[in-house]
């Protein structure tokens, strides 16, 4: 009596384990509504994007995702490119109204 008592503690066990171990990798089976065409789960002003933007944007986290040390990386560089290119551009905007006034 004893010995089948422990053996049904430990398939209870073992099958709650495995229970935990399918929700976590799966879910609870809910469904989220699509996104509607063109849009996404993280937020941008729709023009003037700057470096700051990008900084405060943020991935969900998910069990099998993206590195978010490699994708922290990507940000942080958009956000330089984007920076040095804005300033660019208002480096030769300026030029360009400086030789229209002469």
């Amino acid at each position: 009596m004893t010995t089948a008592l422990i053996y049904l503690v430990v398939m209870l066990a073992v099958a709650a384990m495995v229970f935990l171990l399918a929700a976590v990798v799966f879910g609870r089976g809910e469904e989220l509504a699509p996104l509607a065409p063109g849009s996404s789960p993280t937020r941008l002003p729709a023009e003037d994007i700057t470096g700051d933007d990008i900084d405060q944007v943020r991935f969900q986290l998910v069990l099998r995702g993206y590195k978010m040390t490699e994708v922290d990386w990507v940000i942080r560089r958009l956000g330089v490119e984007i920076d040095g290119l804005r300033a660019r551009v208002a480096e030769l905007e300026a030029e360009q109204q400086v030789s229209n006034v002469d």
